[in-house]
């Protein structure tokens, strides 16, 4: 009767897709949602926090280099341009602070879809600076976008700010 069943149509087919199966759970298991939210939070925070450390010399205190950027070499890239940025004193005051603090949010998993929202708005200013640089660009796009619309997931603040107010779950599950 055992070999009846090995010989029967389709159970060849039934071994490879339980191995597959296995595999697939696997891979789930690794690739857990709360885990993927905090590595994708964390992937986009590390770019912007790199380039906002090097604009600054102290507390509040932007360096000549961030301002001679913004004012001599970062162009923004609209038709009928390149044009200068304006107040690039502010632009790159603006640029520092927020290339500090929305990574600071993220890394925390607080106020984390309006994180994603300001560096996905970033993101869209330096593709304007540096069209050529869109493979990169377009990977911190999908990254924002991801925490935007999935949240931060359980290792977050966000999350446990939820929980003790008795809110409903701050972040889908992909």
């Amino acid at each position: 009767m055992i070999a009846d069943q090995r010989l029967s149509p389709g159970s060849n087919l039934r071994s490879p897709a339980l191995l597959v199966d296995k595999a697939s759970r696997l891979v789930q298991a690794i690739a857990a949602p709360s885990l993927v939210q905090l590595v994708l939070r964390v992937a986009l925070a590390v770019p912007f926090w790199r380039s906002g450390i090097l604009k600054w010399d102290g507390f509040f205190k932007l360096n000549d280099t961030a301002v001679t950027l913004f004012s001599d070499e970062f162009m923004l890239h609209l038709p009928g341009g390149p044009y200068h940025y304006p107040a690039p004193a502010v632009m790159a005051f603006l640029s520092g602070s927020a290339e500090i603090m929305f990574p600071i949010l993220l890394i925390l998993g607080l106020g984390t879809r309006f994180a994603g929202l300001g560096l996905l708005f970033m993101t869209a200013i330096v593709e304007l600076t540096v069209p050529d640089g869109w493979p990169v660009h377009i990977t911190w796009a999908a990254m924002a976008l991801g925490i935007m619309a999935y949240g931060p997931g359980r290792i977050s603040l966000d999350h446990l700010m939820g929980r003790a107010l008795g809110l409903a779950e701050t972040s889908r599950q992909p």
